[in-house]
């Protein structure tokens, strides 16, 4: 039967690694994802599409686009927020516990929300601690395709097989921003490759740099149209988790643009 109590902590945490993975448009009561996770609750798929409008309604860029919520968000979704604000990594791995103890209630794995990117885990392919390396990078994937529409930021592909998840700061080099979703940019696999080696960046101001090696005359012209042309451009920004300028500006001086 549908519940009419408070949602609990555990209860908002599931929602909000639902929040995390979804677009913006996305978030209605005919959603499959939001009907599964109503059904595990034993919750109405209306009751949990406007549990995550209302932490849409909190959450600060789409605030500033001037989009709003139901404004009914209650004192536990602002404390999850300020908690996230605070320190992403840790309420981001809560938040997918919590999915991931109704996805086990139900008889699925935890990481039932990424089987379709990783399915060999599913197969038993791989240890304990890849699989779970796998699902973090998967999830991450997750968010940050959802908050650009599935959209390159740089050349504007949306084929979703040929785009990627870049980390700014490599995953290797801050073990507390794994999976903040401000520290990702929607990239093509060719454009994620060129950032990757610093052969491009993205300055805290959101415009792109290139690399002397990828301005040379003698550049072929693919490699002029694709790459050398996104001097001076602005990235297209996402609806939600704008990459930090911080972080913008570690990637740009590692490799020289500052």
């Amino acid at each position: 039967m549908p519940r009419s109590t408070d949602w609990t902590r555990n209860e908002t945490l599931a929602a909000f690694h639902i929040y995390l993975q979804l677009p913006f448009g996305q978030l209605h009561r005919n959603q499959p994802r939001i009907v599964q996770l109503s059904q595990w609750m034993g919750r109405t798929a209306s009751a949990v599409a406007m549990k995550l409008v209302n932490l849409a309604s909190l959450d600060p860029q789409v605030v500033a686009s001037g989009r709003r919520g139901m404004g009914n968000a209650s004192k536990l979704d602002q404390q999850i927020w300020n908690e996230f604000l605070a320190a992403n990594d840790p309420v981001v791995t809560e938040a997918a516990m919590a999915f991931g103890h109704y996805a086990e209630q139900n008889g699925l794995p935890p990481f039932a929300d990424v089987l379709d990117e990783v399915p060999d885990i599913a197969e038993g392919k791989t240890t304990t601690a890849i699989v779970q390396v796998r699902v973090n990078q998967a999830r991450f994937r997750r968010a940050i395709l959802a908050s650009y529409n599935a959209t390159c930021c740089m050349s504007g592909l949306r084929v979703p097989k040929l785009l990627v998840a870049s980390h700014i700061v490599p995953w290797s080099m801050d073990t507390q921003n794994r999976l903040n979703p401000s520290n990702g940019l929607c990239l093509s696999a060719l454009h994620d490759r060129a950032y990757d080696q610093g052969l491009i960046t993205v300055l805290p101001d959101f415009t792109i740099r290139v690399g002397e090696a990828l301005r040379h005359a003698e550049l072929d012209p693919f490699a002029q149209t694709s790459l050398a042309q996104c001097q001076g451009q602005a990235i297209r920004l996402p609806e939600r988790f704008r990459p930090a300028p911080a972080f913008l500006e570690a990637h740009a001086r590692r490799f020289g643009f500052l």
